[in-house]
């Protein structure tokens, strides 16, 4: 069996993850990215297989509660997307423990409080990382949180967090904050590899997550962080110990990225990188489900953003990308990748080159 270290596998390569009573197929998690992981996305990553659990993008409980329809769109959920995972942010105990019942109420099988994200509109309003920073204050947001939990569903809903390492590399919290969070009855912590002064720079502390597995007593710990290919998920929980993996930018151009981690890790072979028929195949499946859920100009905006991550994976395509951001219609997004599967669309005419490059 071929593995991508010279050291002998870790137990949990290739072992299916618990979260509390909840048992998942694999030890991979979709990643709750803000403005990607929508529901079309989120059932395009399960159907190419290996996900073990996907979770929502970050859902504003005051939106929940005043059901917004933008906070409903996040929450959106079919009985395909299953096991899934609702993630919560904010600073108020109230509030955030009544976002948590809606989520029971409205199938969460998993409830994560957000202590990681970095973006300023989430932290100034005391959430997301804001919660590294003063740990009492967060343990009891956590126990308000946990008790209406475990009440509003018998215990069947497990809580977890996901953190960052710190805010800065003078506080480094995450370990202490574990520990805490095992205590209160978290069941589950996934650790973002960096502080939150780095946002997404330099590379991921694999030290610093092991030091997270190690501050715990039982429950798993998941790694997240630079997951770019099935070697670094193994990769990573060779060298932190973790549980499992939790990849959120790396699948953006892969959604079979799963699929061939599990493989990888359960195989030793993580089997040959799709071919481009099914590449298309798979962006054409996202679109169609953005218009299904939402519709057809919604539809268009949210392709357009994710043109760029599409490209990585297809070689040369500049003008397929350009095409996709002009379309108007779904007849021309289909127009435009039917083209390119007959060999067009893939370098412009030399006269445009220097323009269009």
């Amino acid at each position: 069996m071929i593995r991508p270290s010279q050291h002998p596998a870790h137990p949990s390569v290739g072992r299916p993850l618990c979260v509390g009573p909840l048992q998942l197929r694999t030890n991979l998690l979709l990643a709750p990215v803000a403005g990607y992981c929508d529901l079309a996305w989120r059932l395009t990553c399960r159907e190419e297989g290996g996900v073990g659990l996907a979770c929502t993008d970050l859902l504003s409980p005051q939106g929940l509660l005043r059901g917004t329809a933008r906070s409903l769109d996040i929450a959106a959920t079919t009985e395909e997307d299953s096991p899934l995972c609702m993630q919560l942010y904010g600073g108020d105990p109230d509030i955030l423990s009544e976002g948590a019942l809606w989520a029971v109420k409205h199938g969460a099988d998993v409830i994560d409080i957000n202590m990681g994200c970095p973006v300023d509109k989430v932290t100034k309003k005391d959430g997301g990382s804001k919660l590294l920073c003063d740990v009492p204050r967060t343990m009891k947001l956590v126990d308000t949180v946990a008790i209406a939990i475990d009440k509003a569903s018998k215990g069947r809903v497990p809580l977890t967090a996901k953190v960052r390492l710190g805010w800065d590399s003078s506080c480094i919290v995450a370990p202490d904050l574990a520990r805490k969070l095992e205590q209160r009855g978290c069941a589950l912590i996934t650790v973002h590899g960096r502080t939150t002064e780095q946002r997404f720079k330099g590379g991921v502390d694999h030290e610093g997550i092991r030091d997270v597995v190690q501050a715990v007593d039982s429950i798993p710990v998941i790694g997240n962080g630079d997951v770019k290919e099935p070697e670094d998920a193994v990769t990573m929980i060779e060298k932190t110990g973790c549980a499992g993996v939790m990849i959120g930018r790396g699948s953006f151009s892969a959604p079979w990225l799963f699929r061939r981690a599990w493989s990888l890790q359960t195989t030793g072979d993580p089997g040959v990188e799709p071919d481009e028929a099914h590449k298309i195949a798979a962006a054409r499946r996202y679109f169609d489900r953005l218009v299904t859920f939402r519709d057809e100009r919604h539809a268009l905006h949210r392709f357009r953003t994710r043109i760029s991550w599409i490209g990585k994976r297809l070689g040369p395509c500049k003008p397929l990308k350009q095409r996709l951001r002009e379309a108007q219609s779904s007849a021309e997004v289909h127009g435009a990748l039917d083209e390119f599967l007959a060999g067009g669309l893939r370098l412009f005419p030399q006269a445009e080159t220097l323009v269009n490059d």
